[in-house]
């Protein structure tokens, strides 16, 4: 395949960024989408130009990082995957396709493609974790007894990668779905229940602090979320916190 696309490059987080247009050719339709792009850069670097930068690790859609806003989608027009597993059978020869940044204020540009989600950290430290005191005769967490549905949900929404990707599909970039997954996958379990109160506050109180937009429940955010996020978590993170805001 021979395709025309449209990069957004930006020197630095200071710079004035731009969309610059290539040309690429002899793309097989087995290639990854970050293949693709490692043919364009190879390209640029032999023809004494700069690369376009972009992230990426474990190229298995396990990290998250690769995050790429493709043709006005994250991830771009496949679902249920990360940029990393698109192929470039979902596009047609002489394609046109407009890569850039996930777009939110929350999500500031570093260089090229590559943004900064360290806000999704400081929201995960916030409150993310367990920090019971288990030195002692703790009972072993094997031994608790939990209901399947509560454990297959807290399953369910540990497998956010935090991509970021639920931010850049919302209108108003919210990080709802993101923090929500992070809240539930404590609040379903009873290890969690201890801290409870202090966790949702918390991280809900981070995320309104980086910046992020609120949630109007379009949906958009789970549609586009590579591991099928559930709203439900929202909902349930918004009793989690109404509940802590009662008690205190």
């Amino acid at each position: 395949m021979k395709l025309k696309l449209k990069i957004w490059r930006q020197e630095d987080a200071e710079a004035k960024g731009g969309f610059q247009n290539y040309e690429v050719d002899g793309i097989d339709g087995d290639m990854s989408f970050l293949e693709m792009l490692d043919v364009l850069n190879n390209n640029l670097v032999n023809d004494g130009k700069e690369p376009v930068e972009f992230d990426h690790d474990c190229r298995e859609g396990i990290c998250g990082s690769c995050s790429l806003q493709i043709n006005g989608e994250p991830h771009g027009p496949d679902r249920l995957i990360t940029t990393c597993q698109l192929h470039m059978r979902k596009f047609n020869d002489g394609d046109e396709i407009v890569i850039e940044p996930f777009r939110a204020t929350a999500f500031p540009v570093v260089k090229d493609l590559v943004i900064d989600r360290s806000a999704f950290d400081r929201i995960q430290h916030a409150g993310g974790y367990i920090s019971v005191n288990t030195s002692g005769n703790t009972q072993d967490a094997n031994s608790i007894p939990i209901e399947k549905q509560n454990a297959d949900d807290a399953f369910y929404a540990a497998t956010c990668i935090g991509c970021g990707a639920c931010v850049a599909a919302c209108k108003n970039a919210s990080a709802m779905l993101f923090t929500s997954a992070k809240v539930s996958q404590f609040a379903l379990l009873p290890q969690g229940e201890i801290e409870a109160h202090e966790r949702v506050l918390n991280m809900v109180h981070q995320m309104d602090k980086e910046g992020f937009g609120n949630c109007t429940n379009t949906g958009a955010c789970e549609i586009e979320c590579p591991k099928g996020i559930s709203l439900e978590n929202i909902a349930r993170m918004n009793r989690e916190y109404m509940s802590a805001s009662v008690a205190g």
